[in-house]
């Protein structure tokens, strides 16, 4: 492998390593991988107490701009504060569940559970979640994608919570993770499940989703937004093979 490809190789996977543990937020893979779920309809993920409707009007519209408004942390903060009774059961919290999968490219973030202002994501980053899943990465749009991992998620429903795993590494949609030093592996937890970590594993808490917006907190209790892609990013991310068989 020649110097200028191991610092280019070793400049992404820093880029992939800073990615799990900020959003902390991704068996060798098995294709095909599990078919998308269409988007729920948000009414069927929520009970619509007296402001629900006006908070997501701002989130939705913030998600598919990309840019946030001055109200938009307070509407988040009102979804998530009542969350309780919006999901007050297993049936809301599944269908909210239902409702995250798909492809989805991340437009805002906090940064961390102590800011309170959400700004814009300076690139273009990605999230994924099918039936077996969660995948995220970066690239230059959503049908060029440079660098993505994926790993089986495992949710909780009484949490809301879904915990992320890491099994493989895909650059420029080739499967790449052979490539990766062991030290590297390691550090990113790449084959970990969520009884191996030694502190709590990467996870998001699902706060609330429609058919145009996601909101989670991350570990580090940053909360982050996405707005749905039109289309299907596991293509562009992980090889055409991957849609193999899928429906």
């Amino acid at each position: 492998m020649s110097t200028h490809w191991s610092s280019a190789l070793l400049s992404l996977l820093s880029l992939a390593g800073c990615m799990s543990r900020a959003t902390s937020f991704a068996p060798p893979i098995a294709l095909p991988l599990a078919t998308l779920r269409p988007s729920s309809s948000f009414a069927l993920a929520a009970i619509k107490i007296d402001g629900y409707d006006d908070a997501f009007r701002i989130i939705d519209k913030c998600a598919v701009s990309g840019q946030p408004s001055d109200d938009l942390y307070d509407a988040v903060r009102f979804v998530d504060k009542n969350a309780l009774k919006i999901y007050p059961d297993e049936t809301e919290k599944e269908a909210l569940w239902d409702a995250a999968h798909g492809s989805w490219r991340l437009q805002l973030a906090t940064g961390g559970g102590k800011f309170t202002t959400f700004k814009p994501v300076p690139i273009f980053a990605f999230a994924m979640i099918d039936e077996t899943n969660f995948g995220n990465g970066v690239g230059i749009s959503e049908d060029n994608i440079v660098l993505s991992l994926l790993g089986p998620h495992f949710f909780y429903a009484k949490r809301r919570q879904m915990v992320i795993t890491i099994d493989e590494l895909f650059l420029f949609a080739s499967k790449s993770t052979g490539a990766i030093p062991g030290f590297i592996k390691n550090g990113m937890g790449i084959g970990k499940r969520p009884e191996d970590f030694e502190k709590r594993p990467p996870a998001f808490t699902m706060i609330g989703a429609s058919d145009r917006a996601l909101i989670a907190r991350g570990g580090s209790g940053g909360i982050a937004i996405w707005s749905k892609l039109s289309k299907d990013i596991r293509p562009a991310a992980y090889g055409p093979t991957c849609m193999t068989g899928t429906s």
